[in-house]
């Protein structure tokens, strides 16, 4: 294992190993946390990754803590990899001021704008440094990559698969922001990050992305009908799917009553995700 990765915990977990790593990141300028969830077949050979991007406020132990996903990627051989949903602690003023903007909230974005910029580059983390640390340093098939997220993760996860769509296998999202050119939290965000010029928000906009690029898997999309985040028009996942129907990119939109926009939903279809990318990653 490279001498630039700090493994900070390491617990026994369903035959395999769940581990929280602490690493200097070149493209975030600063110190990135992640954690990793090794399944037991991979003591004997190399194993296929599916990344997780978190929520709002979430940090690299949430879904490991409370989704339940590690007993399903035991079973099937996968390697989950969770990264902090942001850079921490870099001395931005305000970074810790609100819940939606800064620590805990990068929204997955490459930022332009200061004084986001030198730090705030989580889309070329996730989509670039990350894999290649894992890559380096895990028995993983780095061929066999795919991707997916929660709410604000699940933004994330659509436009990295979109943006990319010859680095992941599959995408799913779990209550994702899905049209943030066109809710609150998306025009707080990327005027924050981005600036005022519109044209760069198009970039990171899953329903925008989807008109230009389509992908060859099913993308799966659970969203709660008791969802508090729905209901104040921040998700918009019907613009997300007429944007697909429109270009002909399958989509599967589920559609889950009396479900809200909490961990307990998510754990609730994990063993349904997982088994939607491993279906690809097993090809």
């Amino acid at each position: 294992m490279s001498n630039s990765l700090n493994l900070k915990s390491e617990y026994r977990c369903f035959d395999g190993t769940v581990a929280y790593y602490a690493h200097q990141s070149s493209t975030c300028d600063c110190q990135m946390n992640f954690a990793v969830y090794l399944p037991p077949q991979a003591q004997f050979q190399p194993v296929p990754i599916l990344y997780y991007l978190s929520g709002l406020t979430c940090t690299e132990e949430n879904f490991m803590i409370k989704a339940g996903a590690q007993q399903y990627a035991a079973k099937l051989g996968i390697m989950l990899v969770v990264p902090d949903t942001s850079p921490r602690q870099t001395g931005i003023p305000g970074e810790d001021d609100t819940w939606d903007l800064g620590s805990g909230a990068s929204f997955y974005l490459d930022a332009t704008a200061n004084p986001w910029q030198k730090h705030y580059q989580m889309y070329s983390y996730v989509t670039k440094e990350l894999p290649t640390v894992i890559a380096a340093n895990f028995p993983v098939k780095p061929d066999k990559q795919s991707i997916f997220g929660h709410s604000m993760g699940g933004h994330g996860a659509l436009i990295c698969a979109l943006k990319n769509p010859q680095q992941y296998l599959s995408v799913s999202a779990l209550a994702p922001i899905a049209a943030p050119l066109k809710c609150p939290w998306g025009e707080k965000l990327f005027t924050a990050y981005l600036g005022k010029n519109k044209q760069k928000w198009l970039e990171y906009d899953a329903t925008e992305l989807v008109s230009k690029t389509q992908l060859n898997s099913t993308i799966l999309i659970d969203q709660g009908t008791d969802d508090q985040f729905y209901q104040q028009q921040q998700l918009l996942p019907e613009n997300f799917q007429l944007a697909c129907q429109k270009v002909g990119q399958n989509i599967n939109l589920r559609w889950q009553k009396g479900y809200d926009h909490s961990y307990f939903m998510i754990s609730s279809f994990i063993k349904d995700h997982i088994q939607h990318h491993a279906a690809y990653l097993s090809k």
